[in-house]
């Protein structure tokens, strides 16, 4: 550009035009240094470098040279010039400290995020291994704290799921036929299994529950209750045994007959099929049905238990509470160190913006706009009147 300014200028004029843009007709061409250094990076990792360690004070020295060699042109028309070369010379000074202060800046803070990077590995490494020996530990721990009714809540469900399972086998030939007659249906194996075994799993859990109230009926003395529950209970026997355990002893009475010539008839097929559920049921019912069948009722129904069970051992605290909460006081010294930390990050630069700008000040008022360094964000974030500073009587204080 100054170029391009110089060819404008007449030939007769020409060299002494040159000879006054002298002081700034290399700037140019140092930016075009710099702009080609900065853009040709053999890696991404050669770029960051770069940007991060050297970008910065390359700006400040091209400002400082700027401000510097503009200052050339004013220092016939300064009454003070020695003091103004003096202000020059210990900016330059400044600057060069303000660029160590920023490595020192950048390499402080590469240092604490290395520290956050292992704190949150540290916190990882923790999580990990509180998880391998909760589920090391977790079947001790899993009995710990089931409730005393849960374990025969679920050995109950599981039996009735196998006895409707026994009885679907049995019983579902007779309902696939009986299925397949009717007209417009196709496959009914396939309907047949899964609609039998629903509802056989429900009927089976019934007969507990009326089994469970009868009981209850029988404990409260309510004569009335206890005579509705007994003729339900015969209707469900009535039912089971001759729809559901009979096929069942129809299966197994071949292998139980003395001979083939002398069969099972239909009262020893119905005799065995009640004998089964008689057999089934009551030991069902001491082993898994008597608790069992209350905690599933309760839960059906919305209600408690009715006897509160005993209370079990305290709930430990979970296995990530102490990593994380570890990690929540780091996060909460972080926020109350949040203005020392903000310093870490932003001081750096604002050492070199403030230099930057001590040179446009002392170009333009003769005067610096900071004191370097600076102790802290206070001093950057403080409003200066500039326009005062100007027309304030000259004083600096001492450079170290």
């Amino acid at each position: 550009m100054i170029d391009r300014l110089l060819e404008a200028v007449p030939e007769r004029w020409r060299d002494l035009a040159e000879a006054a843009a002298a002081p700034i007709a290399w700037l140019p061409a140092l930016h075009q240094a710099l702009v080609a250094f900065f853009a040709a990076s053999p890696s991404p990792w050669a770029a960051v470098l770069k940007y991060a360690f050297l970008a910065p004070p390359a700006a400040l020295a091209v400002v400082a040279l700027w401000c510097t060699q503009l200052a050339l042109y004013t220092l016939p028309f300064r009454a003070a010039r020695a003091r103004f070369v003096s202000l020059l010379l210990l900016a330059w000074w400044d600057a060069g400290r303000m660029v160590w202060l920023y490595w020192l800046g950048v390499a402080r803070v590469a240092a604490v995020a290395t520290g956050w990077v292992f704190a949150l590995g540290a916190l990882a490494a923790r999580l990990m291994a509180a998880l391998a020996a909760t589920a090391a530990a977790g079947p001790a721990a899993l009995r710990a704290r089931l409730h005393p009714h849960a374990v025969g809540a679920a050995l109950l469900l599981a039996w009735c799921a196998l006895e409707a399972a026994a009885l679907t086998v049995a019983v579902r030939p007779a309902l696939a036929r009986a299925i397949a007659e009717l007209p417009g249906v196709e496959d009914a194996g396939r309907i047949a299994g899964p609609l039998l075994f629903a509802a056989l799993f429900v009927l089976v859990l019934g007969s507990f529950a009326c089994l469970h109230a009868l009981g209850e009926a029988l404990r409260g003395r309510r004569w009335s209750l206890l005579a509705q529950l007994t003729a339900v209970q015969v209707f469900v026997v009535v039912f089971e045994v001759v729809f559901l355990y009979r096929p069942l002893a129809r299966a197994l009475a071949p292998a139980l007959a003395e001979g083939p010539d002398r069969p099972f008839g239909l009262a020893a097929t119905l005799a065995l099929a009640g004998a089964g559920w008689v057999g089934v049921r009551g030991l069902t019912w001491a082993v898994v049905g008597r608790e069992g069948t209350a905690r599933v009722l309760a839960a059906v129904t919305g209600r408690p238990v009715a006897a509160p069970a005993a209370p079990g051992p305290a709930s430990a605290p979970g296995w990530w509470r102490a990593a994380v909460a570890e990690f929540r006081r780091e996060i909460d010294w972080l926020h109350a160190r949040s203005e020392e930390a903000l310093e870490f990050l932003t001081l750096p630069v604002l050492q070199l913006l403030a230099a930057a700008l001590n040179f446009t000040t002392i170009l333009v008022t003769g005067r610096p706009a900071f004191t370097l360094p600076l102790a802290g964000l206070r001093e950057v974030t403080a409003q200066r009147d500039l326009d005062a500073a100007a027309h304030a009587p000259p004083h600096r204080p001492a450079s170290a």
